[in-house]
């Protein structure tokens, strides 16, 4: 059932014609930045984007630029989690996991989910709810999970924000109990505050 909605998803993701898909990540760039839990963010974790995903890469500069600390993942393939790392410059930047862009690797700059109050979270598909379908590997379920949180003593709430085109947003996303939900959604024409 997931696989059979992501792949539906997916196709008509990689349909928007990129002119077209430009203007809206700059709709969605200015909404995000817009939103009082970013204002107010002092550490965020943020993805960089591949495929035909929002592209964060073209923004990534302007959050440094405001002063505040950048987080991206590290894929750590063989125990299957995201490894944390602040990001200090973009051109340190490097292909990683699947191509994907990654921070440097440097243990002075391991981060933890203490240090974060935001978590900008990648997708295939979400719905109204906060449902979210993922890539399949779970790996932000497992970084968000309250049993990580609790092992890095994170007692505080992180907001969660999924970057969208329209065409993501399903009627009803497939979800099991250990799937991590989202506490809004950007697109290129609205925010949705969703109903957890």
């Amino acid at each position: 059932m997931k696989k059979r909605v992501r792949d539906k998803l997916l196709k008509k993701r990689d349909a928007i014609p990129p002119e077209l898909k430009t203007a809206r990540e700059a709709s969605i760039e200015k909404r995000l930045f817009s939103l009082d839990a970013f204002k107010q963010s002092k550490a965020m974790l943020m993805y960089a984007s591949f495929r035909s995903e929002v592209d964060t890469t073209r923004f990534l500069p302007d959050i440094l630029k405001l002063g505040k600390r950048l987080i991206l993942p590290v894929v750590d393939i063989r125990h299957k989690t995201l490894k944390l790392y602040y990001l200090y410059n973009t051109s340190d930047l490097r292909p990683g996991y699947m191509n994907i862009p990654e921070p440097h690797v440097n243990s002075s700059h391991r981060a933890t989910l203490k240090d974060i109050d935001l978590v900008v979270i990648p997708g295939t598909g979400f719905d109204c709810r906060g449902n979210r379908l993922g890539y399949g590997g779970g790996y932000y379920d497992k970084l968000l999970s309250y049993e990580s949180r609790q092992l890095e003593k994170a007692d505080h709430h992180i907001t969660t924000i999924a970057l969208a085109f329209e065409e993501q947003i399903g009627e009803e996303i497939p979800s099991e109990p250990h799937d991590i939900k989202v506490d809004m959604i950007v697109t290129d024409k609205r925010l949705i505050h969703c109903k957890i």
